[in-house]
Protein backbone atom coordinates (compact mmCIF):
# COMPACT_ATOMS: atom_id res chain seq x y z
CA UNK A 1 0.00 0.00 0.00
CA UNK A 2 1.28 3.46 -0.77
CA UNK A 3 1.86 5.62 2.26
CA UNK A 4 -0.85 8.08 3.20
CA UNK A 5 -0.01 11.65 2.34
CA UNK A 6 1.36 13.48 5.38
CA UNK A 7 3.03 16.46 3.80
CA UNK A 8 2.29 20.16 4.27
CA UNK A 9 -1.40 20.92 4.34
CA UNK A 10 -2.43 17.45 5.44
CA UNK A 11 -4.23 17.47 8.78
CA UNK A 12 -4.83 14.46 10.96
CA UNK A 13 -8.26 14.29 12.48
CA UNK A 14 -9.16 11.94 15.31
CA UNK A 15 -11.64 9.33 14.08
CA UNK A 16 -11.26 10.67 10.52
CA UNK A 17 -12.99 8.70 7.79
CA UNK A 18 -10.59 6.09 6.40
CA UNK A 19 -10.69 6.18 2.61
CA UNK A 20 -8.96 3.63 0.40
CA UNK A 21 -8.47 4.70 -3.21
CA UNK A 22 -8.04 1.80 -5.64
CA UNK A 23 -6.27 3.58 -8.48
CA UNK A 24 -3.59 2.18 -10.81
CA UNK A 25 -2.29 5.50 -12.14
CA UNK A 26 0.38 6.64 -9.70
CA UNK A 27 0.09 10.40 -10.27
CA UNK A 28 -3.72 10.29 -10.04
CA UNK A 29 -3.60 8.28 -6.82
CA UNK A 30 -1.00 10.56 -5.27
CA UNK A 31 -2.99 13.70 -6.06
CA UNK A 32 -6.26 12.17 -4.84
CA UNK A 33 -4.76 10.99 -1.55
CA UNK A 34 -3.16 14.39 -0.98
CA UNK A 35 -6.43 16.23 -1.61
CA UNK A 36 -8.40 13.92 0.66
CA UNK A 37 -5.93 14.40 3.49
CA UNK A 38 -6.22 18.14 3.09
CA UNK A 39 -9.98 17.78 3.55
CA UNK A 40 -9.60 15.83 6.77
CA UNK A 41 -9.79 12.25 5.52
CA UNK A 42 -7.35 9.49 6.42
CA UNK A 43 -6.57 8.48 2.85
CA UNK A 44 -4.38 5.76 1.36
CA UNK A 45 -4.20 4.06 -2.02
CA UNK A 46 -3.45 0.74 -3.65
CA UNK A 47 -2.79 0.08 -7.33
CA UNK A 48 -4.36 -3.35 -7.90
CA UNK A 49 -7.49 -5.32 -7.15
CA UNK A 50 -5.46 -7.93 -5.27
CA UNK A 51 -4.10 -5.26 -2.92
CA UNK A 52 -7.61 -3.87 -2.45
CA UNK A 53 -8.87 -7.32 -1.41
CA UNK A 54 -6.15 -7.43 1.23
CA UNK A 55 -6.81 -3.94 2.59
CA UNK A 56 -10.52 -3.11 2.21
CA UNK A 57 -11.47 -4.24 5.72
CA UNK A 58 -9.33 -1.42 7.12
CA UNK A 59 -11.31 1.25 5.27
CA UNK A 60 -14.59 3.06 5.95
CA UNK A 61 -15.10 3.84 2.25
CA UNK A 62 -13.58 2.73 -1.06
CA UNK A 63 -13.00 4.77 -4.21
CA UNK A 64 -12.62 2.23 -7.01
CA UNK A 65 -11.38 2.77 -10.56
CA UNK A 66 -12.75 0.22 -13.02
CA UNK A 67 -9.53 -0.04 -15.04
CA UNK A 68 -7.17 -2.04 -12.85
CA UNK A 69 -4.20 -4.08 -14.13
CA UNK A 70 -5.26 -7.40 -12.61
CA UNK A 71 -9.00 -7.32 -11.97
CA UNK A 72 -11.91 -5.44 -13.48
CA UNK A 73 -13.31 -2.93 -11.01
CA UNK A 74 -16.85 -4.25 -11.42
CA UNK A 75 -15.71 -7.70 -10.35
CA UNK A 76 -13.82 -6.16 -7.43
CA UNK A 77 -17.01 -4.42 -6.28
CA UNK A 78 -18.98 -7.64 -6.59
CA UNK A 79 -16.39 -9.65 -4.65
CA UNK A 80 -16.20 -7.15 -1.78
CA UNK A 81 -19.95 -6.61 -1.61
CA UNK A 82 -20.55 -10.34 -1.26
CA UNK A 83 -18.82 -10.33 2.12
CA UNK A 84 -18.84 -6.75 3.36
CA UNK A 85 -21.05 -3.65 3.47
CA UNK A 86 -18.25 -1.10 3.18
CA UNK A 87 -19.43 1.85 1.04
CA UNK A 88 -18.02 1.88 -2.50
CA UNK A 89 -17.89 4.78 -4.95
CA UNK A 90 -16.72 3.98 -8.46
CA UNK A 91 -14.45 6.72 -9.82
CA UNK A 92 -13.53 6.00 -13.43
CA UNK A 93 -13.05 7.34 -16.93
CA UNK A 94 -15.51 4.73 -18.24
CA UNK A 95 -18.82 6.56 -18.53
CA UNK A 96 -21.14 4.35 -20.56
CA UNK A 97 -24.61 3.48 -19.31
CA UNK A 98 -23.60 -0.19 -19.26
CA UNK A 99 -20.62 0.51 -16.99
CA UNK A 100 -22.85 2.49 -14.63
CA UNK A 101 -25.51 -0.21 -14.51
CA UNK A 102 -23.01 -3.03 -14.00
CA UNK A 103 -21.19 -1.12 -11.25
CA UNK A 104 -24.37 -0.30 -9.35
CA UNK A 105 -25.65 -3.86 -9.69
CA UNK A 106 -22.28 -5.13 -8.46
CA UNK A 107 -22.80 -3.20 -5.23
CA UNK A 108 -21.31 0.26 -5.67
CA UNK A 109 -23.14 3.04 -3.82
CA UNK A 110 -22.36 5.77 -6.35
CA UNK A 111 -20.61 6.35 -9.68
CA UNK A 112 -18.41 9.36 -10.47
CA UNK A 113 -17.03 9.68 -14.02
CA UNK A 114 -13.65 11.27 -14.69
CA UNK A 115 -12.83 14.07 -14.98
CA UNK A 116 -14.56 15.28 -11.84
CA UNK A 117 -14.18 18.22 -9.51
CA UNK A 118 -12.86 17.59 -6.01
CA UNK A 119 -15.85 19.47 -4.60
CA UNK A 120 -18.26 17.04 -6.30
CA UNK A 121 -16.33 14.00 -5.11
CA UNK A 122 -16.29 15.27 -1.51
CA UNK A 123 -20.03 15.98 -1.72
CA UNK A 124 -20.71 12.47 -2.99
CA UNK A 125 -18.57 10.93 -0.24
CA UNK A 126 -20.50 12.94 2.34
CA UNK A 127 -23.85 11.93 0.82
CA UNK A 128 -22.97 8.23 0.82
CA UNK A 129 -21.70 8.35 4.40
CA UNK A 130 -24.83 10.16 5.58
CA UNK A 131 -26.87 7.23 4.31
CA UNK A 132 -24.49 4.70 5.82
CA UNK A 133 -24.20 6.30 9.24
CA UNK A 134 -27.95 6.72 9.64
CA UNK A 135 -28.73 3.91 12.06
CA UNK A 136 -31.55 1.87 10.52
CA UNK A 137 -32.35 -0.11 13.64
CA UNK A 138 -32.93 1.48 17.03
CA UNK A 139 -30.49 -0.15 19.38
CA UNK A 140 -30.58 0.44 23.12
CA UNK A 141 -30.07 -2.48 25.43
CA UNK A 142 -27.78 -5.48 25.17
CA UNK A 143 -29.60 -8.72 24.43
CA UNK A 144 -28.83 -12.24 25.59
CA UNK A 145 -30.48 -15.30 24.04
CA UNK A 146 -28.98 -18.41 25.56
CA UNK A 147 -25.29 -18.45 24.58
CA UNK A 148 -25.79 -15.57 22.12
CA UNK A 149 -24.98 -12.05 23.29
CA UNK A 150 -25.58 -8.87 21.27
CA UNK A 151 -24.11 -5.56 22.45
CA UNK A 152 -25.57 -2.68 20.39
CA UNK A 153 -23.29 0.01 21.80
CA UNK A 154 -20.10 -1.84 20.93
CA UNK A 155 -21.86 -3.43 17.95
CA UNK A 156 -20.44 -6.79 18.96
CA UNK A 157 -21.87 -10.29 18.82
CA UNK A 158 -20.59 -13.13 21.00
CA UNK A 159 -21.51 -16.81 20.97
CA UNK A 160 -20.42 -18.89 23.98
CA UNK A 161 -18.13 -15.99 24.86
CA UNK A 162 -16.47 -16.06 21.45
CA UNK A 163 -16.70 -12.89 19.30
CA UNK A 164 -18.43 -13.32 15.93
CA UNK A 165 -17.34 -10.96 13.16
CA UNK A 166 -20.31 -9.67 11.17
CA UNK A 167 -20.98 -6.88 8.71
CA UNK A 168 -23.01 -3.80 9.56
CA UNK A 169 -26.18 -5.11 7.89
CA UNK A 170 -25.77 -8.56 9.43
CA UNK A 171 -25.58 -6.99 12.88
CA UNK A 172 -28.66 -4.86 12.28
CA UNK A 173 -30.60 -7.84 10.93
CA UNK A 174 -29.70 -10.11 13.84
CA UNK A 175 -30.46 -7.40 16.40
CA UNK A 176 -33.85 -6.77 14.81
CA UNK A 177 -34.76 -10.46 15.02
CA UNK A 178 -33.41 -10.78 18.58
CA UNK A 179 -35.35 -7.74 19.74
CA UNK A 180 -38.61 -9.51 18.79
CA UNK A 181 -38.23 -12.96 20.40
CA UNK A 182 -40.78 -15.47 19.20
CA UNK A 183 -42.15 -13.13 16.54
CA UNK A 184 -41.80 -13.42 12.80
CA UNK A 185 -40.33 -10.30 11.19
CA UNK A 186 -41.60 -9.93 7.64
CA UNK A 187 -39.30 -9.40 4.70
CA UNK A 188 -40.93 -6.01 4.13
CA UNK A 189 -40.18 -4.98 7.72
CA UNK A 190 -36.57 -6.10 7.33
CA UNK A 191 -36.16 -4.10 4.13
CA UNK A 192 -37.68 -1.01 5.76
CA UNK A 193 -35.75 -1.16 9.04
CA UNK A 194 -32.41 -2.65 8.05
CA UNK A 195 -32.06 -1.39 4.49
CA UNK A 196 -34.23 1.73 4.94
CA UNK A 197 -36.05 0.80 1.75
CA UNK A 198 -39.77 0.14 2.03
CA UNK A 199 -40.41 0.38 -1.71
CA UNK A 200 -38.17 -2.29 -3.21
CA UNK A 201 -39.28 -5.89 -3.45
CA UNK A 202 -37.44 -8.03 -0.88
CA UNK A 203 -35.08 -10.14 -2.92
CA UNK A 204 -32.00 -12.26 -2.58
CA UNK A 205 -30.22 -9.63 -0.50
CA UNK A 206 -32.01 -10.72 2.68
CA UNK A 207 -31.49 -14.42 1.95
CA UNK A 208 -27.78 -13.85 1.38
CA UNK A 209 -27.38 -12.07 4.72
CA UNK A 210 -29.43 -14.70 6.55
CA UNK A 211 -27.32 -17.48 5.02
CA UNK A 212 -24.12 -15.70 6.05
CA UNK A 213 -25.35 -15.23 9.62
CA UNK A 214 -26.36 -18.88 9.92
CA UNK A 215 -22.89 -19.91 8.77
CA UNK A 216 -21.14 -17.57 11.21
CA UNK A 217 -23.37 -18.68 14.11
CA UNK A 218 -22.68 -22.32 13.25
CA UNK A 219 -26.29 -23.49 12.96
CA UNK A 220 -29.13 -22.78 10.56
CA UNK A 221 -31.62 -23.11 13.43
CA UNK A 222 -30.54 -19.75 14.85
CA UNK A 223 -32.67 -18.07 12.18
CA UNK A 224 -35.93 -19.79 11.30
CA UNK A 225 -37.60 -19.16 7.94
CA UNK A 226 -41.33 -18.52 7.94
CA UNK A 227 -41.89 -19.50 4.35
CA UNK A 228 -43.44 -16.75 2.28
CA UNK A 229 -43.46 -14.34 5.23
CA UNK A 230 -40.10 -13.63 6.84
CA UNK A 231 -37.81 -14.82 9.63
CA UNK A 232 -37.67 -15.24 13.40
CA UNK A 233 -34.86 -15.92 15.81
CA UNK A 234 -34.47 -19.52 16.89
CA UNK A 235 -32.60 -21.13 19.79
CA UNK A 236 -30.47 -24.19 18.93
Amino acid sequence: MRSAHTGPGARRVRNALRVLAVESETHVAKELVRDLWRHGYHAESVATGAQALQQYRNADLLLVDLDLPDLDGVELCRTIRAVCDVPIIVVTSRDSELDRVLSLRAGSDDYVPKPYSLAELIARIEAVMRRVLRQPVTVDEALTIGPLGIDPRAREICLDGRPIEVTRKEFDLLYLLASRPGSVVTREQIMAQVWRDSRSEPGRTIDTHVSSLRSKLGASSWIITARGVGFRLGHP
